[in-house]
């Protein structure tokens, strides 16, 4: 059984491998800037403003990736899904490393 330590290392871990691909880190700033986009918005926004050509295959599995890391929520309405960005895990990790004394006694 995994203990707490090992947990949020795995979270961080999933958090960085998410974070470490830079279309993965656009589509990021393309929710901070406008959060609640479709797909097809993304790809668009990904495409114009960008210049990253990215099918909607490949958008949405860095979607997925995002979401499996908790990076971001999406909410189904209809045939359309819109995707929102989620902060609480680039929260953590700040707290855990750039709040003294944060990180819990016994987890290292």
């Amino acid at each position: 059984m995994p203990i707490v330590g090992d947990v949020e290392h795995a979270v961080s871990a999933d958090v960085f491998r998410a974070l470490a691909d830079p279309t993965r880190r656009t589509i990021l700033d393309e929710l901070t800037d406008r959060d609640g986009q479709t797909l097809f918005e993304i790809c668009a926004r990904l495409t114009t403003k960008h210049g990253i050509s990215s099918s909607r295959q490949a958008t949405s599995q860095h979607l997925g990736v995002l979401e499996d890391a908790g990076l971001i929520r999406s909410r189904r309405e209809g045939r359309y899904k819109f995707h929102y960005l989620d902060t609480a895990p680039l929260l953590e990790i700040a707290d855990r490393w750039l709040q003294p004394g944060a990180q819990k006694e016994g987890s290292a």
